[in-house]
């Protein structure tokens, strides 16, 4: 992509009505466009970004036996009204269509996907299933301002699963955590698990991947002893033992002194249970022909909110740094140079590396200085710099600088393709 022909534009000044880095930085940078408080449209470069985090989401799931469908956003009331959630979840979007019939924008999916799923499946022999989605929630979110960590319109991928017992349950379960774990690795962030609330999701405890940064919203108390991660708003209530005013709390497990760090959550996942099997008469029959009930989960990884966490994990004073697996694109070729037979070297590179199949964003700008080039090259934060300028091609070569190290090198020009095929 030559920048010349680049819908977006970087941005020099930081948007006053944001607060959190994410979006400050991803609006500066031309990833996104803010259209209202926590509804944002993806621009070119931020699609690519999205796209790239959708698609390991989608090796995964599909990893563990997840098969992918796509259901309605538009809810019907009846539905809500079967499982007694059409007031209880109080961020639904709700509309009123022809006839005076009620819907939700879809802020979950427990009431579409459980009488679905239960259309298909009667007997023993039809379970295990794994079902799951990737498309945007609605949340009629009171607390909005934390760019794509808090949406009222968000991107998100939901799994559901559904078991014949616990035990069968408990192994999907377990299976399920660990492929969060490989989603945010690949994804560059180092997350962790903790026991945390089910919300109006489960009354069972729950678990969120949290990641440790500053800038998070979430507390989470963790044991350096023992290993173990809890949330703060279930700590506090069931999991610290007593300890004298003034010292730390400790931890239930091993009664260890609990630290704690804000971090982001990036994930959760929930033990249904019958929760919702149960007001939808969801049962299948055993081996000995009788009713037993389905046991379900629910499994949440939002693309928009992994996408804004990134941003908030990597990036400097200068801008953003994005890990190579989820890049816009791998390499920013900058091009310094003015005269006509250099400018031709510059394009023939872009060609090439192009044609070889390689992510390139072209800065082909012929009226930006070096200055603005460097700096626009660090906030947009791609993997790799290659320069190339007069002074460059004095010595047939170009100038690598790999951003998250900040490291340049030296590069012969006829040897660039053969490095990058690596």
């Amino acid at each position: 992509m030559r920048q010349t022909k680049l819908f977006s534009k970087t941005l020099r000044d930081v948007p006053k009505d944001e607060v959190s880095i994410n979006a400050r930085l991803l609006i500066r940078a031309g990833f996104i466009d803010k259209l209202s408080a926590g509804v944002y449209s993806y621009l070119p470069l931020g699609l690519r970004v999205l796209k790239k985090i959708q698609h390991i989401v989608r090796e995964e799931m599909d990893r563990i036996g997840g098969q992918e469908i796509l259901l309605p956003a538009l809810t019907p009331k009846e539905l809500y009204d079967i499982t007694g959630r059409w007031n209880e979840i109080d961020v639904l979007f709700k509309v009123e269509g022809g006839g005076g019939r009620k819907y939700a924008l879809g802020a979950t999916h427990e009431e579409v996907v459980t009488p679905l799923v239960k259309k298909f499946v009667h007997s023993y022999r039809d379970l295990p299933v794994a079902v799951y989605q990737i498309q945007d929630k609605f949340r009629d979110e009171p607390r909005a301002k934390s760019g794509l960590l808090r949406g009222r319109e968000f991107n998100m991928k939901d799994l559901y699963s559904f078991h014949t017992d616990r035990a069968d349950f408990e192994h999907f379960y377990e299976q399920a955590k660990q492929a969060y774990l490989t989603i945010f690795q690949r994804c560059g962030l180092d997350a962790v698990v903790a026991e945390a609330s089910g919300g109006v999701f489960s009354e069972k405890p729950s678990h969120e991947f949290q990641v440790f940064t500053a800038y998070g919203e979430d507390t989470i108390f963790f044991c350096p002893r023992c290993g173990t991660y809890k949330n703060a708003e279930i700590v506090r209530s069931v999991s610290v033992v007593g300890t004298a005013p003034g010292k730390p709390a400790a931890c239930a497990e091993c009664q260890g002194a609990l630290a704690e760090k804000k971090a982001i959550e990036v994930g959760n996942i929930f033990p249904l249970e019958t929760k919702f099997s149960a007001p939808f008469k969801f049962d299948y029959l055993d081996a000995a022909g009788k009713k037993q009930p389905v046991i379900m989960g629910c499994y949440g990884i939002g693309p928009s909110r992994v996408l804004g966490s990134v941003a908030e994990v990597h990036h400097d004073k200068e801008g953003l740094i994005w890990p190579a697996s989820i890049a816009p694109y791998a390499v920013h070729l900058v091009s310094l140079c003015q005269a006509e037979a250099d400018i031709k070297t510059a394009d023939r590179l872009y060609e090439t590396l192009t044609n070889q199949g390689k992510e390139v964003l072209y800065d082909d700008r012929t009226g930006a200085r070096a200055g603005e080039k460097f700096a626009d090259s660090d906030l947009l934060g791609l993997p790799k710099r290659v320069l190339i300028s007069p002074k460059t091609l004095a010595k047939k070569s170009v100038e690598i600088k790999d951003r998250a190290a900040g490291k340049t090198t030296i590069v012969r020009i006829k040897s660039l393709a053969k490095l990058f095929s690596k």
